[in-house]
């Protein structure tokens, strides 16, 4: 890869910058200073240092998001912000995206990366990645309920879901829910519960796939995943 490439993409600024940071004598490979912005370096095996600083790389990034309501999912947009407006800058320099989509107004767990096979492997549609959501609803959710998610109800559209598991956690005049899915419809979680005549007030995904929400992450806090956690998400989309 060549080094000024690297640095930039490490955030040391634009291939411009990182050209003068270069002429600086600020930068080292393997204690020689490097000037010539082409210079190839081999990150698996040569140290690169900024000012003394070593400069880790890392092809990909995998970051673990408790998306708060009011932000959208989605990497730009001109009137809202974004999941990526959340990161800090050594983060976002990897350009990563989110890997499918919360509401608006839906909390929880949410996954970035650049790591684009992962991605797709996670959403697509014949992975069946199941989905899991706490939900509070306005309305008495039943066994009736219940019985209907695991069938499969009818949206609005006419489209017919694949089989859902609901849970009860409390009932009443608004009930506390978890529901799992294996598809990703537009509003679909909102749009099934409306198909048996009730309506979300309260939304947020708790787990995705074999990962789980970190609990101790407070609204719109964030942190990479562990290996193991990528390497469950990658067996897991394998299978």
């Amino acid at each position: 890869m060549r080094i000024d490439k690297l640095l930039s993409n490490r955030g040391f600024g634009s291939r411009k910058e990182v050209k003068s940071l270069l002429k600086s004598g600020a930068v080292q490979i393997d204690g020689v200073t490097v000037k010539d912005s082409s210079k190839h370096v081999k990150v698996d095996s040569e140290t690169v240092t900024v000012h003394g600083e070593v400069v880790e790389y890392k092809e990909y990034i995998y970051l673990m998001l408790n998306k708060p309501q009011g932000v959208i999912s989605a990497t730009d947009d001109h009137l809202h912000d974004t999941v990526v407006d959340l990161l800090e800058m050594e983060d976002a320099v990897f350009n990563p995206f989110p890997v499918g989509r919360l509401d608006k107004d839906t909390e929880g767990l949410l996954l970035l990366t650049n790591d684009g096979q992962l991605a797709h492997q996670l959403l697509s549609p014949k992975k069946h990645v199941p989905k899991t959501y706490f939900a509070i609803i306005d309305g008495v959710v039943n066994e009736d309920d219940v019985a209907a998610f695991r069938l499969g109800v009818t949206l609005d559209d006419g489209y017919e879901t694949m089989p859902a598991q609901l849970h009860i956690i409390g009932s009443g005049l608004r009930s506390e829910i978890q529901v799992t899915i294996e598809e990703g419809k537009f509003h679909q979680v909102k749009r099934m519960f409306e198909a048996v005549g009730k309506r979300v007030i309260y939304l947020k995904r708790i787990q995705m796939g074999p990962l789980p929400l970190d609990e101790t992450l407070e609204l719109g806090e964030y942190r990479e995943l562990t290996d193991e956690e990528v390497l469950s998400l990658k067996n897991f989309q394998k299978g």
